[in-house]
């Protein structure tokens, strides 16, 4: 479909996904002077079903396979993505043709009545629709109360309005790019609660062979943030990653060239983890992907995967 005058984005209708439609829409534009760019939305099954988590109904990838579907037919060129919505693999006959400069990655605490999570009394509630966040919240606040929330941002601030929760863990992205920056209340840093694998970035899905597409693209491309992620990502894909997985994984770029990567994971019913690390360089990702998974091995993490997904 693609020729250098047009465009197809396939995108979900959610508030957010299309934001990311519109903004990698407004670099192409900007790029290509006369290039016509359209969004083709569509609502995912993981839109649709709200009442069950994630993890019960077949993850992320409920977000993407649709889009995959409408891109397979040539009704659409590429697909834009929250990148930890991504499979770990994508579906056969598709790339990721970029990976963009990262929003923050870190997760956000939004609530109406406390300032951070330290102040939050025994038996308060937050609600979060992940695994790896309710690990966060078991391992360093275990007097708290979880409960799953699912919904677009808004839908889940409102419900957060109505007192249905006393706080959220929100991704810190999503609300400043939907102009949410303000309920933000306290940003939580990484050694509290690890990112998850590719948050804060857009993955820019592509058929594989065309060319033409990819080479549009390239520009949004970020080799820095493509290096950092596709550490993450290495190390999600090796454990079985998935929205039934409690795992983090947060790559940054040092001034000496190379990447700083921390992961862990764990069970959310106990709070029990293990933590790794490894730098290494920029242009060897997999590398030190494969050193932190070494150490989370030795260390237990499949043993407490197996008991996560047994449970």
């Amino acid at each position: 479909m693609s020729d250098n005058s047009r465009c197809v984005i396939a995108t979900r209708e959610s508030p957010l996904a299309l934001w990311q439609a519109e903004h990698v829409k407004a670099l192409l534009e900007n790029r290509y002077e006369g290039m016509a760019v359209e969004l083709l939305g569509m609502t995912t099954k993981g839109d649709q079903i709200l009442d069950k988590t994630l993890s019960k109904i077949g993850g992320k990838g409920l977000f993407v396979v649709e889009l995959e579907e409408t891109m397979r037919k040539g009704k659409a060129d590429i697909a834009v993505h929250s990148l930890k919505d991504v499979p770990m693999e994508l579906s056969e006959g598709f790339v990721l043709g970029a990976v963009s400069e990262r929003e923050d990655p870190r997760d956000a605490f939004v609530s109406p009545k406390y300032a951070s999570l330290d102040e939050m009394p025994d038996g308060a509630v937050v609600g979060t629709a992940s695994l790896r966040r309710e690990l966060m919240i078991r391992s360093h606040y275990p007097k708290l109360v979880v409960k799953p929330v699912r919904g677009n941002v808004g839908t889940r601030l409102r419900k957060l309005d109505e007192g249905q929760f006393d706080a959220l863990i929100m991704a810190s992205a999503g609300l400043k790019r939907l102009g949410f920056g303000d309920r933000i209340r306290a940003v939580i840093d990484a050694s509290v609660s690890l990112p998850s694998p590719g948050q804060g970035a857009l993955g820019i899905e592509v058929r594989e062979g065309d060319e033409k597409t990819l080479s549009l693209v390239s520009f949004i491309n970020s080799p820095e943030v493509r290096a950092c992620t596709a550490a993450e990502r290495e190390v999600s894909r090796s454990l079985g990653g998935s929205c039934q997985v409690p795992l983090a994984a947060y790559a940054v770029p040092e001034s000496d060239g190379r990447i700083w990567l921390r992961a862990m994971v764990g069970n959310h019913h106990t709070g029990e983890a293990v933590f790794a690390e490894a730098r290494g360089p920029m242009e060897s990702p997999l590398d030190v992907a494969a050193e932190v998974l070494e150490a989370l091995r030795a260390k237990g993490a499949e043993r407490i995967l197996k008991e996560v997904l047994g449970s």
